[in-house]
């Protein structure tokens, strides 16, 4: 066999059976054998970003990696901030990117580049395939890393010589299963120290910790202890609605995060780490616990968080009896007339079908989101993890591939929806059960904020120029239709309740741009 079926069958075998791929010249040997593997479903994406942002919503759903395709490191380079995305979220990718054949790099042809050197700052694994014979045990090793945990992206680099060359070695390689690692008595005891002492104590939740299962458990020592709990703001997924444990992520804003962080004496992390802002501004601190608060890790990213929460439930000697506390179904009212963020938000809790996936970037309109959507039915919530911006719409798009028997509702700001517009065509190929509703702004409208808030002042005319979306205004109807993707715009609470409606009784996708 060539190299490239070897790699293939290794995909398989270990369980990678989904490619997003944007491909070129360098990997179409790869292209060839995936032709011949019906078992690989390959899924095209537009632009690269399109392409990484796709893998890290499969992977967040699917709790297991897909493979990428992407041409070169000018390829790579542009599916690096989905990358970093996916980093963030600890989400595993096996990111393969064609190499020129190895004779061919000393020549310097005009898309030579360092892949290993661009794709080191957003992975955590990162390998060159040295020869055909090579590539089965590196592809295994590429899937070990990207399932290890917490989750990471593994970048497998290959030539064109090692895929089209013929394998002298027989046998696929198994990926080694992820090994978790336990939580030590020392820090066991120290946590159930501090949940015993009366301080006010806040339980800090990522990863594995957040499903639900994990979640009943830290819901009955909260409860127990008397301690708070909340998700860690880069947490890639978090169930929610009624019937689940009711839990806060840490604000954006840095003003509101240090309000809500200002009353914990102790900080216990469950995988995740110690909240910071997202950026300096003059005068204000970057850490956002108080100065006097003491911080301490109970389980790493890379340990085994549920186990890690069973085992202080023993420690603490929770009683059987002791049941997690449920969120309770809210009814939404409905406000009427013009729509505004808010507005919004109320149509989509009231509305929203059970286990539906809720993937969110809407930016500054979806403040009050989680707040809103609170007692919605029940569904897994899914944000942008990193800050990088264009993630929203291919993050819904590899969540409908991993979950096709599950309404998406794609929240989705207009500036950033630009960034990565083209998964709208890839969702209407697969046709993916994605609904997305574009907040019509037609503004940066965060970066008015920030303006302010790093003590620039307000907008003028040159900043405007470059904050604002109005001139001209986008016509996101337009945008979807030419992608081939349904779409409608509405203007009003009624509108869009009919629209949603609409949207929500049939499959496949559809677009609904709400001007607010």
């Amino acid at each position: 066999m060539t190299g490239a079926d070897i790699l293939c069958e290794t995909l398989l075998a270990n369980g990678v059976d989904v490619c997003f791929a944007n491909p070129g010249t360098s990997e179409m040997h790869f292209v060839a054998a995936l032709d011949r593997q019906p078992r690989m479903r390959c899924v095209l994406g537009l632009f690269e970003g399109v392409v990484t942002g796709a893998a890290d919503g499969y992977a967040r759903m699917a709790d297991k990696p897909a493979a990428t395709l992407l041409h070169l490191g000018p390829g790579l380079a542009n599916g690096l901030a989905n990358l970093h995305n996916a980093r963030r979220a600890s989400s595993p990718v096996v990111n393969i990117v064609g190499e020129h054949a190895s004779y061919h790099l000393a020549h310097d042809a005009p898309l030579t580049s360092d892949i290993e050197g661009l794709a080191r700052p957003m992975s955590g694994w990162v390998r060159t395939i040295g020869s055909a014979d090579n590539i089965s045990g590196d592809a295994a090793q590429a899937i070990t890393a990207a399932r290890g945990a917490p989750g990471q992206v593994a970048t497998l680099i290959l030539p064109a010589d090692a895929a089209w060359g013929e394998a002298q070695q027989d046998g696929i390689a198994v990926a080694a299963p992820a090994r978790l690692a336990p939580v030590t008595e020392a820090k066991l005891n120290e946590a159930a120290q501090a949940l015993r002492s009366g301080k006010r104590t806040m339980i800090l939740l990522t990863g594995k910790a957040l499903r639900d299962g994990a979640l009943d458990t830290a819901s009955r020592i909260a409860q127990f202890s008397g301690a708070a709990l909340a998700a860690e703001r880069m947490a890639g997924r978090i169930p929610r609605g009624a019937g689940r444990v009711a839990i806060e992520r840490i604000p954006y804003k840095l003003e509101s995060a240090v309000s809500f962080l200002r009353e914990f004496e102790q900080l216990i992390l469950i995988g995740a780490r110690e909240p910071v802002a997202f950026f300096a501004y003059p005068g204000k601190p970057s850490r956002l616990v108080a100065p006097e608060c003491k911080v301490m890790e109970l389980a790493a990213p890379g340990d085994d968080l549920v186990q890690a929460l069973e085992n202080l439930a023993q420690a603490l000697n929770l009683p059987t009896t002791l049941q997690p506390l449920r969120q309770e179904r809210i009814d939404t009212g409905l406000p009427s007339g013009a729509l505004n963020a808010d507005a919004v938000h109320a149509v989509v809790a009231r509305m929203m079908p059970e286990q539906a996936i809720v993937c969110d970037e809407s930016i500054t309109s979806g403040q009050n989101l989680l707040r809103i959507t609170r007692g919605a039915a029940p569904h897994d919530y899914l944000p942008l993890t990193g800050g990088a911006i264009g993630l929203g719409l291919p993050m819904a798009t590899g969540a409908a591939v991993a979950c096709p028997g599950r309404k998406v509702i794609s929240l989705q700001a207009d500036g950033s929806g630009m960034y990565t517009l083209q998964a709208l065509w890839t969702q209407a190929r697969e046709q993916l059960d994605v609904v997305t509703i574009i907040f019509a702004n037609r503004s940066y409208a965060i970066l008015h904020g920030e303006l302010k808030n790093v003590g620039a002042g307000e907008a003028g005319r040159n900043a405007r120029r470059m904050l604002d979306l109005d001139d001209p205004a986008m016509n996101w109807v337009s945008l979807a239709e030419g992608m081939g993707v349904e779409a409608v715009r509405v203007a009003t609470t009624e509108q869009l309740g009919a629209a949603l409606q609409s949207a929500l009784k049939r499959r496949g996708p559809m677009l609904i741009e709400a001007v607010i």
